[in-house]
This record gives structure tokens, sequence and C-alpha cells, in this order.
């Protein structure tokens, strides 16, 4: 019994090692991260995104993306994996993320990614237009929350987390879709479309100043 005991104890703290060092390998990681993304994804930056919250799949797909500029390479990854099997990534324009998500394996993305996915949601800290934010709250309802739920505070469906984003780094994201540097999915272009169609470009400025209204 006193053998088995020991055992037991061993394992425990065997385990309880292979923890810490899990843990350590993932603080390494993130360390490159922090630097732009800020510590747990809060970003102090208004160019650079938020990452804490976002879904484990949305970040390996930004990651994978930044990774493998060639399509059929990329494709070709995120079939032979079962990790990445929910997994879209769609073309990013970049300045140094490709750079940077060069450097990383597979497995390295997939722990940066359930890092941050941990990490509680953070609101930026901004002004905003006080009369925007009811009218970007009506654009959200019609053209964006059926992905973005939860006044864009969800990251369910694997959809980017919008409430709280910094308003230039949303803008600007806007403006990468809108002129072709960054790839949409299909549904998010029609709605795009829409939404600029019927309300006019300025919609995109009272919706960033909705989701920058959002703070708890």
């Amino acid at each position: 019994m006193l053998a088995l005991f020991r055992c037991i104890g061993a394992a425990a703290l065997f385990l309880a090692a292979l923890m810490v060092s899990a843990g350590n390998q993932t603080n390494m990681l993130t360390d490159t991260c922090i630097v732009c993304h800020g510590n747990n994804g809060a970003s102090a930056g208004p160019a650079i995104p938020n990452l804490s919250s976002m879904s484990p799949n949305y970040l390996m797909g930004a990651m994978l993306a930044y990774k493998y500029e060639n399509k059929e390479e990329l494709n070709k990854i995120i079939d032979s994996d079962d990790r990445f099997q929910d997994v879209e990534a769609f073309a990013r324009n970049s300045t140094i993320m490709s750079r940077i998500a060069k450097g990383y394996s597979e497995t390295e993305i997939k722990m940066i990614a359930d890092h941050f996915s941990r990490q509680k949601l953070y609101f930026a800290k901004q002004r905003h237009g006080q009369a925007e934010p009811q009218a970007g709250k009506e654009l959200h309802e019609k053209y964006c929350a059926s992905c973005h739920e939860n006044e864009g505070k969800s990251s369910d469906g694997d959809s980017g987390v919008l409430a709280g984003q910094w308003k230039p780094y949303f803008l600007y994201s806007m403006d990468d879709f809108l002129n072709g540097n960054r790839e949409m999915p299909k549904k998010m272009k029609s709605k795009l479309s829409k939404m600029i169609a019927e309300s006019g470009k300025s919609s995109l400025d009272q919706l960033a100043d909705y989701y920058a209204s959002i703070s708890n």
C-alpha cells in the first residue's frame, strides 16, 4: 500500500512538473506577442487589436494565414491536422505579422491561441462620438449580430470579438476588407456590401463608435 501511495505521489509530482513546464513554454511564446498586443491580449495601441477572449479557432486561423501566404499550402496544413478541422483562414494584409508567424510551429500556434482565448475580455478605454453609438447599435443588430452575438462580445461561431475593440484598428480593418487587402467570408461580404449600399460608408464610423462605447 505504501508503495502504491509513493507511485501516486510521484505521478502527481511528475504531472505538476509537466504543467509548470507547459505554462513556462506558453509564457515564453506569448512574451513576443505582448510587446504589441499587451499583457493578456489587452492592446495599449489603437492600431493593434485586442486578442483577449477571441476563440482559439479564430486566432489559429489568423496565425496560419500569416504563416502560410500561399493558399494551397495553407489549405493543405489545415486539412492535415484534426485540431484545425473547424478553422477558417482568410488572407490578411500584414506589416510584421507574416514574418513573426513564420517562426512558430503549428503546435506553438495552438498554444498561443489557447492562451489568449482564456484571457478576460478587454474593453479599450477610448473616446467615441456621443451621438453615434445608438446608430451603430441599430446597424450592428441589422447587419452584424447574427455572427457577432451579444453586442459583439461573443466569440461563438469563431467570429472576431468586436466589443471594446480599438476604433482605429476596426476602421483600418474595414478599409483592408473593402480594398481587397484582407479576404472576407462570403456572409460578411454580402452583409457589408448591403450595409454600405443602404447607409453609406459613414455606417462604418457609426459601428466603430458603437463597439468603442461598450465597456462591460
